[in-house]
Parts: structure tokens; sequence; C-alpha cells
């Protein structure tokens, strides 16, 4: 899968964690479609992507052992680490410590890894 297919990945994973954990309505901007992502935002995706893939292929695959509360953190964290990238001050929301993100976005990060992994079997 090349790192753009990947990005992709990430992306409609995001939108269907999202339709499927977030508690109401979500905002617009979090079940915008791949076509209408900012660049910033497909980077991030990409960049993530290649991290989670990496961190599988570097434990041989058995980072798949991890809970899903360990891959939600993994994919958050290096979420953040994007976010002081693409922002000289991102909003306080976009860089939150994994413990203060809502249950719907950790599980949508934990759905993330596991769509990653699935993908590379």
């Amino acid at each position: 899968m090349s790192q753009t297919e990947g990005a992709r990945l990430f992306r409609e994973t995001w939108i269907a964690g999202v339709r499927e954990h977030f508690p109401g309505e979500p905002k617009p901007g979090y079940v915008t479609p791949w076509e209408d992502t900012p660049e910033w935002e497909r980077e991030a995706a990409s960049a993530v992507y290649e991290q989670v893939r990496q961190f599988l292929a570097l434990s041989s695959g058995h980072a798949s052992r991890l809970t899903r509360e360990q891959k939600s953190r993994f994919v958050a964290t290096c979420w953040t680490a994007q976010m002081f990238k693409h922002f000289e001050n991102p909003k306080p929301g976009y860089v939150a410590d994994w413990p203060d993100l809502p249950d719907w976005q950790k599980e949508t990060d934990s759905d993330i890894f596991e769509a990653i992994e699935k993908s590379l079997s």
C-alpha cells in the first residue's frame, strides 16, 4: 500500500470511527471526505499511517498484541506530534494527552491502528 493509500485508509477509518463512536451529530470537519481534507491533515494522516506501519514492521507484527488502549495511545501520540509539526500554537484539543481525550476518540484511534494492522496482513 502506498503512503497516499495509507493516508486515505487512516482518514476513512477515522470517519467510520467517528460515525460509530461519536455521541450525537459530529462536527462536519470530523467527517470531511478525503477529497476535501486540507493538505496539512492529509500529510498528518500519511505520517501517522507510516509510523504505525513501521511500528508493526519493526516489532515483526508483535505490536498487534498490544491492548486496544495501547494501540489508541500510540496513534494519539503520533497525531499529537503532527499537530505540533503543522501548527505553531495548536488548539489545546489538538494536543490533549490521551487520558483527556473523549472516549469516542480513543475508540476511533484504536480502530485506526487495527485497520492499518489488517491492511498489512
